[in-house]
């Protein structure tokens, strides 16, 4: 079974997916992030590659993109990185960035790459899903990649239920419709959001992402969802860090811990 649907069988709540970018805040520090991450108490990992115009993103994420390309970072250069990846990395990994570089990369090999290192699914926010479906489903599921699809609160019932019926791994809830950023706590209308989508009963778990930066946060999207998404904030972290596998840790401690901001630590 694959990574992603196993964890979602066998923990099913309270999961908690952290999101960095690939060759931040060193080059070389993609797998020492993982390995942290794991031995952290993280259930899953979304590994970003690195693009010049990550238009889902906020100032945050922008930034580490930019940092990361500057480092040298590149797809060649991810796939390197991560050929031990599962030596010592057990829980299970998406990638996640932009169509551009990966048809550049070529789409093939791409996914070729992803199963020879052990990535478990792609979130691809600007691959439409008439492409998937017509030219890249059956290339992905050959490869044994999930593909993870987005819906916002702008986002038709009528879409949600067709994206449920095309998903084999987890629905992606973006609590907004801006882009990416930490935030303090939710509104009250994106809480009426998440229970709106919970109502639906689809097939598909969910997972709650912008916007989680905290252990209040956290458990907002815990009660409505299957677990969160963590990026900006943990990419925060990453950016002050002189100590990643301490620092990682305490990140996670303050996410699972009441009552302290991720932002204060």
């Amino acid at each position: 079974m694959n990574r992603i649907n196993k964890l979602f069988k066998d923990k099913g709540k309270d999961i908690l997916s952290v999101y960095y970018t690939a060759g931040f805040p060193n080059l070389n520090d993609t797998i020492t992030v993982a390995q942290s991450l794991q031995q952290s108490g993280a259930d899953m990992l979304e590994i970003g590659i690195p693009f010049s115009d990550p238009i889902a993103d906020g100032p945050t994420i922008q930034a580490s993109n930019n940092q990361a390309l500057k480092n040298g970072m590149t797809l060649s250069k991810l796939f390197e990185q991560l050929q031990d990846l599962r030596k010592s990395v057990t829980i299970p990994v998406i990638l996640m960035g932009y169509i551009n570089p990966i048809l550049q990369y070529g789409i093939e090999d791409f996914c070729k790459a992803c199963e020879q290192v052990g990535v478990d699914g792609l979130i691809l926010p600007d691959l439409p899903m008439i492409e998937y479906q017509t030219k890249y489903k059956a290339l992905f599921e050959q490869h044994g990649l999930r593909n993870v699809f987005l819906i916002s609160p702008q986002t038709s019932e009528s879409r949600i239920k067709e994206i449920d019926q095309q998903t084999d791994a987890f629905i992606y809830m973006v609590s907004t419709s801006g882009t990416t950023g930490a935030r303090d706590k939710f509104s009250d209308e994106a809480v009426n959001y998440f229970e709106r989508i919970g109502n639906m009963n689809l097939t598909n778990p969910r997972l709650i992402g912008f916007g989680i930066s905290n252990h209040i946060t956290f458990e907002q999207a815990c009660k409505s969802a299957s677990g969160a998404i963590i990026g900006s904030a943990f990419i925060k972290t990453l950016e002050k860090s002189h100590d990643l596998k301490t620092d990682i840790n305490e990140f996670l401690k303050t996410i699972k811990k009441e009552g302290i901001p991720a932002s204060n630590y």
